[in-house]
């Protein structure tokens, strides 16, 4: 008898990192659960992946809404009965203006979508890992090299990547006795739209406006599926993806 494929489940799929790290995992004999906030993306993804025989699911989903996660959960429980890895990739940013300037919904935005969004899904990861046979399974966490330092006027972003951090250790810590491991990939400059301006240029810490180099969003994937094909008693608890002449190290 062959072998059940594993389900994963990445949010924010269906678009940049999220649908690059959706294909990596389907390449890699996953099932696949699709979720975000729009449905035609998610559409053009299951369509592309469909080609090469991959299984997957879409379900709309907003993160920031406990009501729809909770849906996407139990859809993910009904198709699938169980789920070994959950990719917490859905983010948000908001424009590079000044801390003072923003508004309270800005902020809000970012925190619900980037901070609560992953909370709540690891949250009902969790109730299906501890519950499933075998039992455990692997959340990864969409960090970002903010999660170490910020860039200028990003306080919303780098407030929840520092977060994202340290969600990260409480579910490691958490999961332990479940056999649920936990770890994040900290990405720095990945070719999306959301980082598209890094090519004409953005703002420096020494008020400077400099280009920064990318780099394609499948070197991303291909580590989230190295850390997703780990034995559950192997956790890669950080990893750092970044085009190498990017300004990080040393940056300010």
């Amino acid at each position: 008898m062959a072998e059940q494929a594993k389900i994963a489940l990445v949010t924010g799929a269906g678009t940049g990192v999220g649908k690059a790290i959706a294909k990596g995992l389907a390449n890699a004999g996953f099932s696949v659960v699709l979720a975000g906030r729009r449905k035609d993306p998610l559409d053009g993804v299951a369509q592309d992946l469909a080609t090469s025989g991959a299984t997957t699911l879409v379900v709309p989903t907003d993160v920031a809404d406990q009501a729809s996660v909770a849906r996407l959960f139990e859809t993910v429980k009904e198709r699938f009965g169980r789920l070994d890895l959950l990719v917490n990739n859905a983010g948000i940013n908001t424009p590079a203006i000044p801390l003072e300037d923003l508004s309270f919904e800005q902020w809000k935005n970012v925190v619900d979508t980037n901070l609560t969004g992953a909370f709540l899904c690891t949250q009902e990861a969790f109730r299906i890992m501890k519950a499933q046979d075998p039992r455990g399974g692997r959340i990864i966490n969409n960090g970002s090299v903010s999660a170490y330092a910020p860039r200028p006027h990003s306080a919303p972003y780098t407030a929840t990547k520092h977060a994202i951090l340290g969600l990260t250790k409480s579910t490691s810590l958490d999961g332990r006795a479940y056999d649920i491991a936990c770890g994040q990939i900290d990405i720095g400059n990945a070719a999306t739209n959301m980082t598209a301006r890094m090519t004409s240029g953005v703002l420096q810490a020494d008020g400077s406006t400099a280009a920064e180099p990318t780099i394609d969003p499948e070197h991303v994937a291909d580590a989230v599926v190295y850390m997703a094909g780990l034995p559950l008693t192997a956790n890669v608890l950080t990893m750092t993806v970044m085009a190498t002449k990017m300004p990080f190290v040393g940056r300010g």
